[in-house]
């Protein structure tokens, strides 16, 4: 299988580098499963001081961004051609604006994206970005939550790592995500427990993990952890 390939567009990379190469994800680089990059988006802005926003036709607060520098950087991606026109090579591709105006990313949205080989983000910014990128250059919108952010990078690092840890390769542990919070949808993880059996925080106090646990009956710890299950 190939590795996911995940492409960040944002002008504040230095928010995003660190995260996507330590722990989980940095793990899943380094065994060939993964290949993540955040690109800074003003190398392809061709105006002065490398400007990659402007005043909003019609007057209004803020800034917008312009869909310059992102159609530019698709292009050097291959997602587009000259003539803009997505490219063959962009077919198993998914262009991805973070927006509060979005489709809510769930656990199943992760699911779904996961079966990509090669995703790209892009961060807005300021007041948002000209319509003309959402209407021309991305596949969907997406939002992780009803709030606003001030920029679409924590949007991406979220879809991001919800996404990886689904791919082939990354967990430890093939089956960890198979019986976990949100894998079946409305239904959250049952409790879990290790060392110590009892944690006493004071003298009169004992905190103990449930006896099923300890028992060594596998059947009846099953059941048990299939009645602890969450339903929302």
């Amino acid at each position: 299988m190939k590795p996911l390939s995940v492409d960040i567009l944002t002008i504040f990379p230095e928010l995003v580098e660190p995260y996507l190469h330590a722990a989980m994800l940095g793990r899943g680089e380094k065994a060939g499963a993964l290949s993540l990059k955040a690109h800074q988006l003003r190398q392809w802005s061709k105006e002065r001081h490398q400007k990659v926003d402007d005043r909003p036709f019609g007057g209004g607060p803020g800034m917008v961004m312009k869909i310059e520098p992102f159609f530019e950087a698709l292009k050097a991606l291959g997602i587009f051609t000259k003539q803009a026109k997505r490219t063959k090579k962009s077919a198993g591709s998914r262009v991805i604006l973070l927006s509060a105006k979005g489709k809510r990313f769930t656990q199943r949205e992760a699911q779904r994206l996961s079966t990509y080989d090669h995703l790209v983000f892009l961060c807005g910014r300021y007041e948002g970005v000209d319509e003309r990128i959402t209407e021309h250059l991305i596949d969907e919108e997406l939002s992780v939550g009803d709030f606003v952010l001030t920029g679409g990078e924590l949007g991406a690092l979220i879809a991001t790592d919800a996404i990886a840890r689904l791919r082939p390769g990354v967990l430890g542990d093939e089956t960890s995500s198979e019986d976990e919070s949100h894998s079946e949808e409305g239904v959250l993880e049952y409790p879990q427990y290790t060392r110590p059996e009892i944690f006493r925080p004071n003298n009169t106090t004992e905190w103990k993990v449930p006896e099923i646990l300890l028992s060594g009956d596998h059947a009846k710890m099953k059941a048990w952890r299939e009645s602890k299950k969450r339903r929302v």
